[in-house]
């Protein structure tokens, strides 16, 4: 197989939650295959940070400060990509995250209705602002985030699961509606990363045993190894590849 079908040159790409963590890295792996690279974040610090990574990896950095749970601002960054890049093959909505655990009963509507925003409705937003571009270029790759959370239980993550398991639906929805436009729609799924994100539950002995506790492999994840399976997504090596839940999780969820 030619190395060539993960060759991004010439490609352009938007990542949200690019500041840190798994954005950061995807970010970061898309310059080094060749694609020039929007970086979207609320940090405008972190992502000038990210920017110079991805140009020393050899492609163009934009960034874009806005908040991923305002659609208004959405709109305006992903109309802003557009006119820096002049067009948009490859949308990663990477933007998310769970920063409490807590029985359901305890949950807070305000902790409820954050997590929804952060990690389902940003989805929206962007496929949203994004999809009528792809869908008139008949071309993209749409490469939703979204975890292990969203395919089985999660006792005490409940909002997180929910959350997750409805970008996993929308992910297929989408797939089958933009198909006929030659527009992949397919999730990444990872397993437990160390990230900001997860700090939480790395400094609490309890919880971290209960997640990694299960994991085949005993440990978290790094973000880069969920940075190559975004490549594969966004490349020619996924050519007939949609609607699709890629799982990176170290084993987790065949156990």
């Amino acid at each position: 197989m030619s190395r060539d079908l993960f060759d991004l040159s010439g490609r352009r790409a938007l990542v949200t939650g690019a500041s840190r963590g798994i954005g950061r890295a995807i970010a970061i792996a898309y310059a080094e295959a060749g694609a020039d690279v929007a970086v979207l974040a609320r940090d405008g610090d972190r992502l000038a940070d990210v920017a110079i990574a991805v140009e020393k990896a050899g492609g163009r950095a934009v960034v874009l400060v806005a908040d991923v749970t305002d659609r208004a601002a959405v709109e305006l960054a992903v109309q802003s990509a557009l006119e820096r890049l002049g067009h948009l093959d490859i949308v990663v909505n990477n933007a998310g995250g769970n920063r409490f655990s807590t029985p359901f009963v305890g949950i807070r509507p305000d902790g409820w209705q954050k997590t929804i925003a952060v990690n389902l409705d940003s989805t929206v937003h962007v496929c949203q602002a994004v999809g009528p571009h792809l869908l008139e270029r008949r071309s993209g790759s749409v490469v939703n985030v979204a975890s292990v959370a969203g395919l089985a239980a999660v006792p005490m993550m409940s909002h997180y699961g929910a959350a997750k398991a409805a970008v996993l639906s929308l992910t297929r929805s989408l797939a089958v509606e933009w198909a006929h436009a030659n527009v992949r729609v397919n999730a990444l799924v990872p397993g437990w990363v160390e990230t900001d994100l997860t700090e939480f539950a790395r400094t609490a002995p309890q919880v971290e045993e209960a997640l990694i506790g299960r994991v085949p492999m005993g440990r978290w994840a790094t973000p880069a190894e969920i940075a190559g399976p975004a490549v594969f997504l966004a490349s020619d090596a996924s050519s007939f590849m949609t609607g699709q839940e890629l799982v990176v999780d170290g084993g987790l969820s065949v156990t």
